[in-house]
């Protein structure tokens, strides 16, 4: 299993109903992409306050290295994330991925 890790500062004036629009746009994606396991997003309630700017972010689950690649191919994706970046501040530098395989040695 592959964890695909987003993290985003969105620009300021971006409104919590238009990120709630842009994870509602990328949930509309399961069930359109072989391998895709499961997608969670949201805005971080974490008790450290060590996001850094990074407040909102979502997590895809795929069952392999083929399923994060055929949903990167995806236009639906492809579509987001051009949005994504526009609404990130400084655009692909307010944005994080991680892709973290799941289930090898050390997890």
């Amino acid at each position: 299993m592959v964890r695909h890790i987003v993290l985003i500062r969105f620009r300021a004036g971006t409104g919590e109903a238009a990120i709630a629009e842009l994870f509602a746009e990328l949930h509309r994606i399961e069930g359109k992409v072989p391998g895709l396991v499961s997608i969670t997003s949201g805005r971080s309630e974490s008790p450290e306050k060590m996001e850094r700017g990074y407040m909102h972010g979502f997590v895809v689950d795929f069952d392999d290295w083929e399923g994060l690649q055929a949903y990167q191919d995806h236009p639906e994706h492809q579509a987001l994330g051009a949005k994504l970046v526009e609404n990130a501040e400084g655009g692909k530098d307010g944005i994080l991925c991680f892709d973290l395989p799941l289930g090898s040695k050390g997890t």
